[in-house]
């Protein structure tokens, strides 16, 4: 606000924003940073590894690792979004973003983010159909169906972001232009706000409630129909196999939903924003780094594709 002679109040609308960041001195800023460039550095390693090995060995162009290749790519993104601009900012005097450079960045973490819950609901399904309906699998999961279960997920996510990003960001932005947080999020951007956000609360909790509690509901329905199928099997080896392919996808859903729920449908469960900002890092650096591992240690063909590229490149490397 402002007070102009005339004695009557004006609002000022703030058009940057400050990204504050996490609080502590210079060796606190330093320590953030190493952590936050392992995390990143990993996370970008282990999943650009999985999708090159996905998309150059044969025997992994199955509907499950075409899956598989798009939740690396999701992650790759989704971290991208905001790690660069958070390491610069550690070391960073200013810390201002423009006021369209956060409403981007919500509108990528938020596509990106909702994204791999759907997406991870699909593959939950993918995974259903082949143990369940393994005769019909190759006709009901053709390249098309992938395809289309790919960009469904998308279109979900980017519904949801649009909807999100227009409402939080028509808010008036008056009472402060300091953002307690390392990115643009919507419950730090909605303390800023001064209107009334009873709307925007209602529709956070409604909107990410929905979406979590439908996935969620989808995943625990496809492998109770799992659980069930691996129990009726007489070959012991086979019901293992399975129970480790979908294990690494179940851990990965847990981690993934688990955090999600706990900071966007679930109001009050997360009791500051200190702690919302280490809960954050969980699911934005940590969670994306975790998948490739996840799924390349407890995944003997992802193993054994690792390896024949190993080989092919050594053979390049030693012929040239």
């Amino acid at each position: 606000m402002t007070l102009h002679g005339n004695g009557n109040l004006s609002v000022v609308l703030w058009r940057k924003f400050v990204l504050e960041g996490f609080r502590g001195g210079v060796e606190t800023q330093a320590l953030l940073f190493a952590v936050f460039l392992a995390l990143y550095v990993v996370t970008i390693m282990g999943n650009l590894t999985m999708i090159v090995v996905i998309t150059l060995d044969a025997c992994l162009h199955s509907p499950m690792y075409f899956f598989l290749k798009n939740l690396s790519f999701l992650d790759l993104c989704y971290s991208s979004v905001f790690a660069p601009r958070a390491l610069a900012d550690f070391f960073s005097s200013s810390k201002v973003i423009s006021f369209g450079g956060c409403a981007t960045q919500f509108f990528f973490l938020s596509l990106f983010g909702t994204t791999e819950v759907f997406l991870l609901a699909v593959m939950a399904y993918d995974r259903f159909l082949a143990i369940c309906s393994p005769l019909r699998y190759p006709m009901t999961m053709s390249s098309t169906m992938c395809a289309c279960l790919v960009l469904g997920s998308y279109c979900g996510g980017c519904l949801n972001s649009i909807v999100q990003t227009s409402l939080t960001f028509q808010l008036p932005f008056c009472s402060s232009n300091r953002i307690n947080y390392f990115f643009c999020d919507v419950s730090p951007l909605l303390q800023l706000a001064c209107a009334d956000t009873s709307i925007n609360d209602l529709l956070l909790f409604g909107l990410c409630g929905f979406i979590i509690v439908s996935t969620t509901v989808a995943v625990l329905v496809s492998y109770g129909y799992i659980t069930v199928t691996v129990l009726r099997m007489h070959s012991g080896s086979r019901g293992q196999k399975v129970f480790s392919t979908c294990g690494s996808h179940l851990t990965a859903v847990c981690l993934f939903y688990g955090t999600l729920f706990v900071i966007y449908a679930q109001p009050g469960a997360v009791e500051s924003m200190e702690q919302s900002k280490f809960v954050s890092i969980f699911y934005t650096l940590v969670i994306p780094m975790l998948n490739p591992l996840i799924y390349s240690l407890r995944n003997k063909d992802v193993k054994d594709a690792l390896r024949r590229l190993g080989q092919r490149w050594a053979a390049l490397w030693r012929a040239g």
